[in-house]
């Protein structure tokens, strides 16, 4: 294999793209291009053959980690990789694919079967950087008009998800939208773990035949 100052200029990747375009790159020149340069010891045209393999291998979960074990790639490179891959996932991706929640009627068709349910359910969506859905799930089943929930329970599975963020929603089956004080004091329990853990807590929203109310909007997170 040639090294990058063995080949011709007008063929190097960077510039091939300023001529021709990034499409006409192979994946291989794509990783040159992003990482610039290599090592003393090793070019950038062998680290990006290695690079090509790991994400032949673990396609869509390469992970920081795995791109610090090649020879000749340090935060900054490995960095610089896994940003490209997000980038592109947030911004070249079939439409529709996830759900970007912006405000709170955004979940609500996620959670429209809680109004009719007669006893209570308290759910936790996961969401990550891009403000997009990662899970949601169940995390207590009350009796009429209640439900435990402790902070453990909620940010295991966010964890678990890499979550930046969670939303939580839980039903009132007598029909009122207004919080409990009880409601109250389990928002700010989790507001106070997620920054814990750093995992913000963006809302607790109450739901009910009668509509939504979310805690943020009422000012009481």
């Amino acid at each position: 294999m040639k090294k990058m100052k063995e080949v011709p200029v007008r063929d190097r990747p960077r510039e091939k793209i300023a001529c021709k375009g990034a499409s006409v790159l192979s994946d291989n020149e794509l990783i040159e291009a992003i990482i610039g340069r290599g090592t003393r010891n090793k070019d950038v045209r062998e680290i990006s053959k290695e690079i090509g393999g790991l994400i032949q291998q673990h396609r869509h979960n390469l992970r920081y980690k795995d791109l610090q074990e090649v020879e000749g790639i340090g935060p900054t490179k490995a960095s610089q990789i896994i940003a490209c891959f997000e980038l592109g996932r947030r911004y070249f991706k079939p439409a529709g694919t996830d759900i970007k929640v912006t405000r709170p009627e955004d979940i609500l068709p996620l959670v429209a079967h809680l109004k009719e349910k007669r006893q209570e359910h308290f759910i936790c969506l996961t969401l990550n950087g891009a403000g997009e859905i990662l899970g949601n799930r169940v995390i207590t089943v009350g009796l009429l008009n209640h439900s435990l929930v402790h902070p453990r329970e909620v940010f295991a599975d966010a964890i678990t998800d890499r979550a930046a963020s969670i939303i939580c929603v839980h039903n009132h089956p007598s029909g009122s939208l207004e919080p409990s004080s009880q409601d109250i004091a389990i928002t700010n329990q989790l507001r106070d773990a997620g920054s814990l853990v750093g995992i913000q807590l963006i809302d607790h929203i109450i739901v009910s035949k009668n509509g939504y109310l979310s805690m943020r909007e009422k000012g009481l997170l």
